[in-house]
Order: C-alpha cells, then structure tokens, then sequence
C-alpha cells in the first residue's frame, strides 16, 4: 500500500493543476492509508471566528459537508490545537462538549495543521469516522506529508495568483495616459483594430474624430504647465463622456485626442449626422474651465472627422485620414483666444 501511495503522490506532484484538485487527489489517498470515513481540508478565518470545510471526501454513512461553516471555538480542531492533541479514538470523553462532533458522531479523529511559510495558520487537514481505530502510525505520517504539500500548494497558487494581479497591472498601466487615465496611443491602435473588426462584422462604417485643442500651448505659456495638466484631464473627461459601449477615446500625446464609434443607419444623410456628431462633441469641449485657482473660457478644437468603410481602409489609414481632417479644419477656421473669467 505505501508503494503504491507514494507512486501515486509523485504521479500526481509531477502534474500541473489548481489547488483543488491537487487536495481531492490527496483527500482521497489519506482515505486508502487512514481507512476513515471522512477526509477534508479546512480554512480558518480568524477574524470571523470561523472553519469552513473546502473539500471533503466521504465514503460511508458519515458527510461532512464541503462549503459547511461553523464556530471556530466549536471545532474539534480548534480543541486540538489549543490540546495540542491530534488525535482522539474516544472523542466523546475527551471532547464531550463539542456539538458538531457529537452530531457527526464522530468516534475517531486525526489531524493536522496547514501553516504557511510565514506560520500563518491557514486551517486543518482531517480524517474522521465513527467507528473507533487504532492510531497509523503510517496514516499520520502521510497525513503530516499531505499537510505539508498543500501548504506549498496553496502558497504557489497565492504567488501565480499575484503575478498575474501584477502583470495585469503593468499591461493596464502600459496601456494608460499617465496624465488623463485614459486610453494612450498604443491602447487606442489595439482597440481601433477590434472595433474595425466588430464594424466589419456588423456590416457598418466607422466613425472616427482627431481632435486637436487650439491654443493649449497659450494655456501652458501664461499659467504654467500644472494647469494646463489640469485642463488635458478635464478635456478627456468631457470626451469620454461621450462615449457608449462600444466608443473608443483615448489621447494620442500632447493635446491630441480621438473618439472613434461604430456608424449605422439613422434616417439621415452621412453628411448630416457627421456635422451632427462632430457639434455635439465640440459643443462638450467648449466652456467655461476652472483650473484650480483659473478659471478659463475656452472656445474650442480643431476636430477632423471621417467615416471610414472598414473593408477598405484599415485602422492606421483611417486615423491618418482623420488626421488630415483636422489639420484642413483648423486651417478653415478662424481661431478664438481662451478668456481668463472673474
């Protein structure tokens, strides 16, 4: 039998997998070696005062419930630590007061503690039956193994855990303005090529604004550079407004900003609801600022606006294309200051 558990213990280890699964394999090899009824892991919260029961393997009359919480200080394993006895054939005498055991009727106990690298108690691995047994020695052994495998376990499946929290954060990050907390350039790029795909899927064109903020070197030039910081974050939270589901908004770098949507039928002419569109997002942008301690009237951007049929241009010509937009724009338009208000 202890072959035969051991091929199966590194037979398993040497497997990938969650830790779930790693402790139903082991839950049931304690079973073979303890010949208890019950088997199970249990997580202690001590700051609730609680033992949940993760994972259980019964095989006979007796369960013990997985997802089963109870009071900490009811446990048989909270007498067993405080004890410091792991193991009780007669646990009507030496624990009496413990109602759950007494409910289970459980005759026969063995267990272990799961601490963490750190000594942090994590919880309890268990057998239980009841019926009495003599204490395996062989059983307690794989049972103190079994323990000590799934602490490493849990504490790797702890670090990939906050590896992937981390390296998710560095991606989210890679793809932030730091200023504005909006999408950057390259965020932008990645997201224009899913929504071409959706547009091409969709059958509809694709909507796309350049928007460049006149006179923002003037803003930087007579108040300093922490205001005109302040007034990028206001004007990306104003475009981003805008946006429904399925918009795309970001800032390109410097006082660049785009807006790109999915086009559709709407009962009017192309023409039409891109001037509609494009007064509506000016219109936002347009208005009184306060800058701290500023507070400025700012009378507009350059906006260049395209609808772009996604089976023929893809997404770097259209955002050149809207580019070009822009640039005609602002040279047709005549340029208002910004107005220092009282």
């Amino acid at each position: 039998m202890s072959d035969i558990i051991l091929a199966r213990v590194s037979e398993t280890l040497a497997s990938e997998q969650t830790v779930e699964s790693l402790v139903r394999q082991l839950l049931e090899m304690l079973e073979l070696v303890s010949e208890m009824e019950s088997t199970y892991l249990t997580k202690i919260d001590t700051d609730a005062r609680l033992q949940h029961i993760l994972y259980a393997r019964n095989s006979k009359q007796m369960n013990i419930p997985e997802g089963l919480s109870v009071p900490w200080g009811d446990t048989l394993c909270k007498r067993a630590l405080d004890d410091e006895c792991f193991f009780s054939n007669d646990v009507a005498t030496l624990w009496g007061d413990c109602g759950p055991a007494r409910a289970l009727g459980i005759k026969t106990y063995l267990s272990s503690p799961v601490h963490l690298a750190d000594g942090t108690l994590y919880g309890t691995l268990c057998a239980a039956s009841t019926e009495t047994h003599a204490l395996n020695v062989r059983a307690n052994q794989v049972l103190q193994l079994f323990a000590g495998l799934i602490s490493q376990a849990i504490q790797k499946e702890s670090l990939v855990a906050q590896l992937r929290e981390a390296n998710a954060a560095l991606i989210s990050h890679s793809y932030t303005d730091a200023l504005t907390g909006l999408p950057n350039r390259r965020a932008i790029f990645d997201n224009l090529s899913t929504l071409f795909s959706l547009a091409r899927h969709l059958d509809v064109p694709v909507i796309i604004a350049f928007i460049d903020l006149d006179n923002f070197k003037s803003i930087n030039d007579s108040f300093g550079h922490d205001v005109g910081d302040l007034f990028l974050v206001q004007v990306g939270q104003r475009i981003i407004r805008q946006c429904d589901g399925n918009d795309i908004a970001g800032r390109l770098g410097g006082d660049e900003f785009m807006l790109a949507c999915l086009g559709s039928a709407r009962g009017k002419s192309d023409e039409a609801y891109l001037r509609e569109l494009k007064a509506r997002l000016s219109g936002h942008i347009i208005g009184d600022y306060s800058l701290g301690d500023i507070r400025i009237y700012y009378p507009g951007a350059s906006i260049g606006i395209v609808e772009i049929d996604p089976t023929q241009t893809d997404a770097d010509t259209a955002l050149r294309m809207a580019d070009v937009a822009m640039y005609q724009e602002k040279k047709g338009r005549q340029k208002s200051p910004f107005v220092v208000l009282d």
